[in-house]
């Protein structure tokens, strides 16, 4: 079989990542490689022209107007896609597959570790441990936290029962949690599968000990935490969030915050890299990751490992495993 033309578009550390070795080398015993780095639709556009498949981010973002000039291109192989290029997609017949739920399993173990410093008080031990100024139980018990809690037993809201979130919830199993979900795209059968009631928002956060943000951000998730659902939460509860800054309101938390009474964990915010003068940074209960969740080099072989799986499945006519559907549009991103 002769090989397609494959442009691959990713930022160019992808290139040179050792982890990724293995498969930019079954990627060139089925295709010509072509690497580049665009991050605009000017800079793009030849490129498409040429190539028979792409392998990119989510940007620049495949308009009707770029796969115009792009009269080869019979597959698309994506880390993630908007909610508009996907009904784009979807339109023309493109076939696209997204391996965007290929980052779930490390997020969600992020959210969990994130649960665990809210919950334990890891990090601020640790950092009084550096600064030599710990503090040692002196009267047992009457020295204990009551904020210092187990998580075992304890109810926790997922906000977002996808991928995400579904991983979570199998990573609190052992733990035995209480655990409710807010999601309207989710079927019973999943939620019974998952072991989580289906609540709505509001009561969610009143009858959580911990609450984890998974959801996808657009329009209609915007401030979905906003100011009335964080004056429900309890006193000493935990807010995680690992999805987006913008489902949460985040002067209103701040303001619920500066009181005093209840808890933070946050691996994303409004504006990156974080502002130094942040009032998130002074906040002693609130415990701050820079945007790591996914992060992992796991992550970055399975979401390009993925879409060579898919690539090869197209190309011998068998169904593709991470294949872009219309059911998947509310859970993308705007």
């Amino acid at each position: 079989m002769s090989k397609i033309n494959l442009l691959v578009n990713l930022p160019s550390g992808f290139f040179t990542a050792p982890v990724l070795r293995p498969v930019f080398r079954r990627l060139s015993a089925v295709a010509v490689l072509r690497k580049r780095s665009h991050n605009a639709a000017a800079e793009i556009a030849s490129d498409l022209r040429w190539a028979d498949a792409v392998i990119m981010w989510s940007w620049p973002a495949l308009t009707h107007e770029l796969l115009d000039k792009a009269p080869r291109l019979a597959f698309s192989g994506q880390l993630d896609i908007t909610q508009s290029a996907a009904r784009v997609a979807l339109e023309r017949g493109l076939p696209v597959s997204v391996s965007r739920r290929a980052w779930s399993p490390a997020v969600a173990e992020m959210a969990l570790a994130l649960i665990l410093a809210g919950l334990r008080r890891t990090s601020t031990f640790h950092a009084a441990m550096w600064a030599g100024k710990e503090r040692w139980v002196r009267k047992f018990p009457d020295d204990i936290d009551a904020d210092e809690r187990q998580l075992t037993g304890r109810p926790v809201g997922i906000v977002g029962l996808g991928a995400v979130g579904q991983r979570l919830a199998e990573l609190l199993a052992p733990f035995r949690c209480s655990l409710r979900a807010c999601d309207p795209f989710l079927p019973a059968d999943a939620a019974a599968r998952f072991g989580v009631t289906r609540t709505p928002l509001r009561d969610l956060i009143r009858n959580s000990d911990v609450v984890v943000i998974c959801a996808a951000s657009n329009k209609g998730t915007r401030h979905l935490v906003g100011k009335r659902e964080i004056a429900a939460f309890r006193r000493g509860a935990v807010l995680v969030n690992v999805a987006r800054a913008a489902l949460v309101d985040t002067q209103a938390l701040l303001a619920r915050l500066k009181k005093g009474d209840m808890y933070a964990a946050l691996d994303v915010f409004d504006a990156e890299p974080l502002d130094p003068r942040s009032p998130l940074r002074r906040l002693p209960n609130v415990y701050l990751t820079p945007h790591r969740a996914g992060g992992v080099l796991a992550s970055v072989e399975r979401i390009i490992t993925q879409l060579a799986d898919d690539l090869e499945a197209h190309l011998a006519g068998q169904p593709r495993a991470h294949a872009l559907t219309e059911r998947m549009l509310p859970a993308l991103d705007a």
